[in-house]
């Protein structure tokens, strides 16, 4: 198996891009890209860090819980979590970051990227709070790019098709720490209760 090692090597394989698929990247958000964020309940937020280590966080809530600032600002919330903030570190150290919005039912999804700044005023963590509670803090995005990527990969897993869905798979929380820590299965049994009592009153 060869490696393909220069963007030269690349484009011979894979030829290059059509010149109307390159009208489709902008600068700011479209009619479109406006409404899709509106009714997106999902996306995924890449960061990289000041050593270059990547992070890819999901983020999620009810549709339309990234507020449009203006058509090239977006307010991305911060809610209660596991506070190992790997995400919100990378961009205090480097602020560029990448997001994908998803919205369940539609193959097309929508692509963001710019450079991101993190802050805690209470009127603005205020006006996105959710569920009676304010944002822990709020992400503002500068779009640098944003573009609609086709329906092609998400088509191919069937994503959005029930019937093709695997049984849902249970990960332990508690087996993970019980094995890292020595313990047994009473020690994840109890950390799995914990966890699950927290997705009930913890959102």
């Amino acid at each position: 198996m060869a490696e393909i090692r220069s963007v030269e090597a690349l484009r011979a394989m894979m030829g290059q891009p059509n010149r109307l698929t390159r009208m489709k990247i902008r600068d700011a958000l479209d009619e479109q890209a406006k409404a899709f964020i509106a009714r997106s309940p999902f996306l995924l937020l890449a960061t990289t860090g000041e050593d270059g280590t990547l992070e890819v966080s999901p983020k999620g809530d009810e549709p339309g819980f990234v507020a449009i600032e203006d058509e090239r600002t977006l307010l991305v919330p911060d809610r209660p979590g596991n506070n190992l903030a790997f995400g919100l570190t990378n961009i205090v150290q480097n602020p560029q970051i990448a997001l994908i919005f998803l919205s369940p039912g539609t193959g097309e999804t929508l692509r963001v990227s710019g450079r991101a700044s993190l802050h805690d005023d209470v009127e603005l963590c205020e006006r996105l709070s959710a569920r009676g509670r304010a944002a822990t803090l709020v992400m503002r995005v500068a779009i640098a790019r944003t573009y609609f990527h086709c329906a092609r990969s998400v088509l191919r897993a069937n994503l959005w098709n029930p019937e093709n869905w695997p049984a849902p798979m249970k990960v332990s929380f508690g087996k993970i720490i019980a094995d890292a820590t020595a313990g047994d299965s009473t020690m994840a049994d109890q950390i799995d209760s914990r966890v699950s009592e927290g997705y009930r009153t913890g959102l």
